[in-house]
Order: structure tokens, then sequence, then C-alpha cells
């Protein structure tokens, strides 16, 4: 017999897990190692939501206790992320298809960002469920913006948001000078954005077999010029991308 999917959706913010939250009718906590987990379904199928925290420990320690004490068999993270790539906007969304930890150097033992152990830098996400993942952003790239409101739209630029497929790197450092976005882009070029979680949840992931995919919301360039009023942001245009996106994937 197969065993039966059970699928954990990860916010590092709390607007976000609020939006996923209002899509379960049945969600029950539970409080393991300082997090609260509920555990419900959406459209029938049984989930897992948590906030994860900030940065790659409290990343790692989640997934872990996602597929250890849970057991979770596939894991989705939706959150924020600033944009490095050329064309990667305000407004728009990138889906991981690798990951790399931009502060990670045990150099000269091994080249930079290598994980010791493991022989690379680079971990994969998982194909089939990114590849669901994509549909649901597209589903919603199609219908939510024109919803946002004219005010919305016109503060953050929203009038042709796009779907962004590469590589996310992470970090515990917040970016968010064009001093640290213009270094990251000359070492990492191909990398579409930057955000603190998802390499970490990557080798965890590796580490158990545990599929995993990743969507981040561009709220800012990740520099000097990041003016954005990120509460709004979020609120009005982060939160209801993560919930409009967990609901398109998880429609029959």
């Amino acid at each position: 017999m197969s065993t039966p999917t059970r699928t954990a959706i990860v916010s590092a913010l709390h607007d976000e897990l609020a939006s996923v939250l209002a899509l379960m009718p049945d969600e029950q906590k539970q409080t393991v190692g300082g997090r609260e987990f509920w555990m419900g379904h959406l459209h029938g199928q049984d989930v897992v939501a948590v906030l994860s925290g900030i940065g790659k420990v409290a990343a790692a320690t989640t997934a872990t206790l996602l597929i250890e004490r849970f057991g979770v068999n596939r894991i989705v993270f939706t959150g924020v992320a600033g944009g490095l790539g050329p064309g990667v906007n305000v407004g728009d969304v990138v889906l991981a298809r690798c990951f790399l930890q931009h502060d990670m150097d045990a150099s000269p033992l091994f080249p930079r960002h290598e994980v010791p152990g493991y022989g690379r830098a680079r971990f994969e996400a998982d194909a089939p469920l990114t590849d669901a993942l994509e549909l649901a952003c597209d589903r919603m790239l199609h219908t939510l913006p024109q919803q946002l409101g004219a005010q919305t739209v016109s503060a953050f630029g929203l009038q042709a948001p796009r779907l962004h497929q590469g590589l996310l790197i992470s970090g515990d450092r917040f970016v968010a000078t064009t001093a640290e976005s213009e270094a990251l882009q000359r070492e990492l070029p191909d990398a579409l954005a930057v955000e603190m979680e998802g390499a970490a949840f990557a080798q965890v992931c590796h580490d158990f077999g545990v599929p995993l995919a990743v969507v981040r919301t561009i709220s800012d360039r990740a520099d000097d010029d990041a003016h954005v009023d990120f509460p709004r942001f979020l609120r009005e245009v982060a939160s209801r991308y993560s919930g409009a996106v967990i609901e398109a994937l998880f429609q029959p």
C-alpha cells in the first residue's frame, strides 16, 4: 500500500501563514520546539502548516521536526525574497529549481559555497512537486493581480507580474544594500533572488529524501532603492499571493 500524502506548508512570516490557515477548516494546534504546528486538511488533503522562523538554523530545525515528528512526506515553502536577477521585479514570483547558501565558506578546506561532506554547493528542488507549483503560480498570476485593487497595483507597479524559475540563494544575512546585492550578482550571476531559509530546507530534505518546492514573491530589489512599504506589501500582496498559490496547488 502506498503511504498517504501529508504536506507541510511553511512560511517564515506570520501574515503568510495566516493566509494559509484561513484555507484550513479544521486545523488543530500542537506546540513542539517552540513552534506552533497546525494540523488539518485543505481540499480534503492532509496538511501541517507551520511558521518556520527566520534564518537557516530555524529553518533546519523546523524541517527536521516536520519530517521526524509529524511525518510529512513533501514540503511547500511560500514567502518573500529580494530580487537579484535582471528583470526580477517587485511583485514577480520566483520558483526555485535549485538552492545555494551564499554565505557558506569552508575554504580553503572546501571550495567556496560547497557544503562540507556533500561534495556540492547546490541542492535541487523536487521536479514533479515544483512543476505542480508552477501551474499553481501561473493560475494565480493570471487572476489575482487584477483583483488586488487599483491603488495596490499602482503603489507596487504590479501591472504585469512575471514568473521566474531557477537559482534561489539563502544566507543568515538580510541583504538590503546595493553593495551587497551587486556583490552577490557578480559572484552568483544566475541567482534570481535572495532570502534566508530555502537552502537550509533543501539540505534537510535532501538528507531525508523528502520532496521540496519553494515559491517566493519579490518584495524589493535587495538594494539601497528598496523603498517599498514592506508591511503593506506583505499584507496586501505577498500574503494574498501565498494563499492563492496554495489554494491553486491543492484544488482538485
